[in-house]
């Protein structure tokens, strides 16, 4: 949907026609009224539009059928009580993680997502690197951005929250995005193990434990 939107876009400007800012919802309506006085490329737009908007609709339906799947799901319903992580972080988690107790400890999940530092080691040196990126790549994405959203949407106060927006301040708000999402897939591991809701109120690192 995003690249036949691009594609529109791209058009118009060579007939130098600016979309620019638009929301989703009043794409479709700009582009036509900007396309008001150019019937030829109105022809070639208009299947483009139409072929954008019925993914849209769909992605709409899917997005509802997903949210109604993770609210009838006990496991998803209690990793949904971390601010920032929705219905499809938390389906694709346990999709993911499938059986958690194949995990011998919760940071083993961090390493899983390939959301630990690589390390180099020899005689003399001992360095941390970045992240070794292995594992699901869509999983390690999707605890990006609901790590991402907990720190820069959420309002609500959590421990998490408030050790990931310091750490933010020292090394920059990615590294903490990182750092953070490390964390709350070793906290998802855990809640889901221990049958319990995320407690805001608690430190994170008994639970990390």
């Amino acid at each position: 949907m995003l690249a036949i939107e691009q594609t529109i876009r791209g058009l118009l400007k060579v007939y130098g026609l600016k979309l620019g800012q638009v929301h989703g919802c009043t794409f479709a309506a700009k582009a036509l009224a900007l396309l008001e006085n150019n019937s030829e490329l109105r022809v070639a737009i208009e299947p483009l539009l139409e072929a954008r908007n019925v993914m849209r609709r769909q992605y709409v339906v899917l997005d509802r059928h997903l949210s109604q799947v993770a609210r009838k799901d006990e496991v998803c319903r209690r990793l949904m009580t971390i601010s920032g992580v929705g219905p499809i972080v938390s389906l694709a988690f346990k999709a993911t993680i499938d059986d958690p107790t194949r995990f011998k400890n919760s940071k083993a999940v961090a390493a899983h997502f390939g959301l630990t530092p690589r390390v180099y080691r020899s005689g003399e040196l001992d360095l941390s690197g970045h992240i070794s990126r292995c594992g699901d790549r869509f999983m390690r994405h999707a605890l990006y951005e609901a790590a991402n959203s907990h720190l820069r949407i959420s309002k609500k106060w959590s421990s998490l929250r408030a050790w990931g927006l310091k750490l933010g301040k020292r090394v920059g708000m990615k590294k903490a995005c990182v750092a953070v999402a490390r964390k709350l897939a070793i906290i998802m591991h855990r809640m889901w193990l221990n049958e319990e809701d995320f407690q805001y109120r608690r430190h994170t690192a008994p639970a990390a434990r």
